[in-house]
């Protein structure tokens, strides 16, 4: 394929959007789902004994999420020496398992149909802010621990900044939810799973983002709890007018909360991008005061013998087949709210619509046959850098504990894989990026995991015409699937562009995947946007000129090339 140069096109630097992504949805989902996990449990030689623990999905409603569980069946293979069942104080139903001198692999199955709906109109809540006098079965969900400390001092006074203009709950808890939205990103694995590391950091995974929030809504008295479940990969469309938003959840555990209002009752939100509602996709199993009260879902605890430091090998797969599947919702965009992606119904509330000020960046001082002449020798590598490089995510669990009995014990982690199926037939994706120095390109890195042989993949590179790829500018060599390594994980594809000597000056562009031959191929993607516009992820069917469908997350990619010297700092 040939390539083309970028000659005679000038771009301006690209302000950052100066409009919120605040969405207020209207409709519903009404799913059946066939739902079953297999966990498989390997001792070591020195395994004494494996106990299993499982939390009892059961049916849960609420003003917008609404979740059945039908023939819900539990079995074990081989069969247990011991099986009890108990309920702990956050109510949950705990079954646990033991074998005693296991001599080979361990079956657990979960089988279950779930019936989940969500119905999103306009909510009424008066519930006035300070919060008023609050049943006492929920005060226990004020209290601090140690992944959420509500009474640190700087999570107390960070709380109390955000929430100063706010007179009714819900203006309290979206201040607080807005902060967040923006403040964090999205990274997996993170150095730790609390509120403070992601207080500090600005970053974390689903339990970073649940433990803040519910830290920061503690610390000014309303109550919160953590929730502990499973996220289903089945994309769901919102209407938006002249596009459709697709949003889709990675496959695995997943954690949210709850908060209370008093009119309401407990209500769901998923810090990392809803209020007052979590989509169907989402099947509740287990709820406490954090996560490492939420701990018994799939927990593997074992005793081994004295001197041997030998763990199980562990297995979980999760497949869910939605027998029926209707989602008829459509969002509109505020002019308040963050700049990052929030989804909630309309609400009947008082409260302040404050619009988040949006810094731009400044401009570049030379024109453009000025930045061609410069000498570009800095080394620069710009994208979506963060993710978990080479992991095999069936496998991977969570590091090796003590627990209080004595026995080791593995601590779930949350990892789950983020990626999409993009050499599907009829379907051709873009990821956009946002440079704001001139770059010579060297190449084009995907984070790729490839499931077969055949076929060849290239990069076209593209520049931005009222916000979807436009003119085109090159397109990389060409490369050929046989070559990409065969093993479990996403690592880096770089595509080379450096055949020619192509000048990137400040703007917007659109790298889009092409792919012939039937490759079978996944590209990885963070959920958000860490570092490019809220639109800049795209796909386009056989006849969408428009590539009328946005994708609520981005791709992992990065652009390695060069800057002139005085541009690298």
């Amino acid at each position: 394929m040939k390539k083309r140069m970028l000659l005679g096109i000038v771009f301006c630097l690209l302000a950052t959007p100066g409009f919120t992504e605040n969405y207020l949805l209207n409709g519903g989902q009404e799913s059946t789902i066939s739902y079953r996990m297999i966990q498989t449990v390997t001792p070591s030689a020195a395994t004494r004994k494996i106990m299993l623990s499982y939390v009892s999905p059961v049916s849960y409603a609420s003003p917008t999420y609404n979740q059945r569980i039908e023939n819900l069946d539990i079995n074990f293979s081989p069969s247990p020496s011991k099986r009890e069942s108990k309920t702990d104080e956050n109510g949950n139903t705990i079954i646990e398992v033991a074998w005693d001198k296991p001599a080979g692999t361990i079956t657990a199955s979960i089988d279950m149909v779930a019936k989940n709906s969500v119905k999103l109109e306009a909510l009424r809540t008066d519930a006035p802010f300070p919060v008023a006098m609050m049943p006492g079965a929920v005060k226990k969900y004020l209290a601090a621990t140690s992944q959420v400390p509500a009474d640190n001092p700087e999570i107390r006074r960070k709380a109390r900044e955000l929430t100063r203009p706010a007179e009714t709950q819900f203006d309290a808890v979206q201040l607080i939810l807005t902060w967040v939205v923006d403040h964090m990103r999205y990274v997996q694995p993170p150095q730790s799973y609390d509120a403070m590391y992601a207080f500090h950091s600005g970053k974390g995974n689903c339990q970073n983002y649940s433990h803040l929030t519910a830290a920061l809504i503690r610390a000014v008295g309303i109550p919160v709890r953590i929730v502990n479940g499973v996220t289903l990969d089945e994309p769901y469309k919102i209407n938006q007018g002249g596009t459709t938003l697709v949003m889709k959840n990675a496959q695995g555990r997943h954690s949210w909360i709850e908060v209370y209002f008093p009119d309401l009752k407990w209500v769901p939100f998923d810090p990392q991008c809803s209020q007052l509602f979590v989509s169907n996709r989402f099947i509740r199993i287990e709820v406490g005061l954090d996560n490492n009260d939420t701990e018994n879902d799939g927990l593997i605890r074992w005793t081994r013998l004295k001197g041997t430091t030998d763990k199980p090998a562990f297995r979980e797969a999760i497949t869910a087949d939605f027998v029926s599947d209707t989602a008829t919702l459509a969002g509109k965009r505020m002019d308040y709210g963050p700049r990052n992606k929030l989804l909630g119904p309309p609400v009947l509330a008082d409260f302040k619509k404050t619009a988040v000020a949006i810094k731009k960046p400044e401009p570049v001082a030379l024109t453009p046959q000025q930045m061609k002449a410069l000498t570009y020798t800095v080394p620069y590598i710009f994208g979506n850098l963060e993710f978990p490089e080479n992991l095999d995510f069936q496998s991977a669990r969570g590091h090796v504990a003590q627990a209080p009995d004595g026995s080791m014990k593995i601590v779930k982690n949350f990892l789950v894989e983020t990626a999409e199926y993009v050499t599907t037939q009829g379907k051709k994706y873009a990821q956009s990026f946002v440079l704001e120095k001139p770059v010579r390109l060297q190449a084009i890195g995907l984070a790729l995991h490839n499931f077969s042989s055949a076929g060849q993949l290239w990069i076209e590179l593209s520049t931005s015409k009222n916000g979807i790829p436009g003119a085109p500018i090159a397109t990389s060599d060409l490369l050929t699937v046989s070559d990409l390594p065969h093993q479990p994980g996403y690592r880096w594809v770089d595509f080379d562009f450096s055949g020619e000597d192509i000048i990137l000056l400040p703007g917007r562009y659109w790298a889009a995947l092409g792919f012939t031959g039937g490759p079978i191929v996944n590209w990885f993607f963070s959920y958000g946007k860490p570092t490019g516009p809220q639109d800049g992820t795209r796909y386009r069917t056989l006849f969408d000129e428009a590539w009328s469908h946005s994708l609520a997350f981005e791709f992992n990619y990065r652009i390695k090339g060069s800057i002139p010297k005085k541009f690298a700092n």
